[in-house]
């Protein structure tokens, strides 16, 4: 029997052998953002940024952990925890549902497009007014061809009236800040109505001295809205309270911003303003 000294080959591949490499195929792994990893080719290891297209291919864009950015084809020639992978363009996320409800709780309606504008209109004071009524029930108002539109004051509500003749077919809902018994307010429209056919115009409105306190006050963050003192501007004296800048009419206008965008939907008003605005819309489509 002869001895081998140099035992067997190591090269030769056998089974059992523990220098045998068997190759691991590529997986797919969609590139999506913050993906760390690793371009085999030049060691180049980020987190993903952004899949594109340049040339005609798709390529992938990696940001390593100095911040410096370098782009590769996607494909083959990636490793992702150790294991090869294979990049390919990110799954795109689905569509959110439609919802079922509108802001103001009504059935959601999809597909429809927006009706010709009937002939009656509701009448609010002021920007604020229109773009919080558009908020919650524009879907709606689009639907039934209801245009809003702004009365710059309820002062100007006679002279209104007599420019826009209403009549059964082009009638008027009008929301009114503070209409509240012996109010200003409440004389003006008493007088108003007198001025035009009956059951043609239909004036409600809210108890507050402006429409912001129809928001909710736990929406920011409130227990009540602050009381502000007789002779003091209301809004500038409502940001001067809740520490807000109030030096200009641009502070009151990102106050507003503020404020509707705390607003998602019917919930967040007051019962006040949500059956008055209600109560109009049924007049002007019936």
């Amino acid at each position: 029997m002869t001895h081998d000294r140099y035992g067997q080959d190591v090269l030769a591949s056998t089974a059992g052998s523990t220098h045998h490499r068997v190759a691991r195929t590529s997986r797919p792994q969609p590139a999506e953002a913050d993906l760390v990893v690793e371009e085999v080719t030049t060691g180049w290891v980020g987190a993903v940024v952004r899949v594109e297209k340049s040339g005609g291919q798709h390529v992938v864009v990696l940001e390593d952990r100095r911040g410096r950015t370098r782009t590769f084809p996607l494909g083959p020639g990636f490793w992702v925890d150790g294991e090869p992978v294979e990049l390919t363009p990110p799954v795109a996320a689905p569509a959110p549902a439609r919802p079922t409800r509108t802001a103001s709780g009504s059935v959601a309606v999809h597909g429809s497009r927006a009706r010709v504008a009937r002939g009656s209109r509701i009448w609010v004071e002021g920007k604020h007014d229109a773009e919080l009524v558009e908020k919650v029930w524009g879907d709606d108002l689009r639907l039934e061809g209801v245009v809003v539109e702004l009365l710059d004051g309820v002062d100007n509500l006679t002279d209104a009236l007599a420019d826009f003749e209403p009549s059964p077919d082009r009638r008027v809902g009008v929301l009114v800040d503070h209409l509240v018994p012996g109010s200003k307010e409440q004389r003006i429209a008493d007088t108003a109505l007198r001025t035009v056919p009956r059951g043609t115009v239909l004036v409600l409105g809210h108890p507050y001295v402006d429409v912001w306190q129809a928001v909710r006050p736990e929406r920011l963050g409130l227990a009540a809205w602050p009381t502000i003192e007789r002779g003091t501007e209301w809004k500038l004296g409502i940001l001067r309270e809740l520490g807000w800048p109030a030096d200009e009419q641009a502070d009151v206008a990102r106050a507003w911003q503020r404020i509707l965008r705390s607003v998602r939907s019917y919930a967040d008003l007051e019962p006040s303003l949500l059956g008055r605005v209600e109560e109009l819309i049924d007049f002007v489509t019936t």
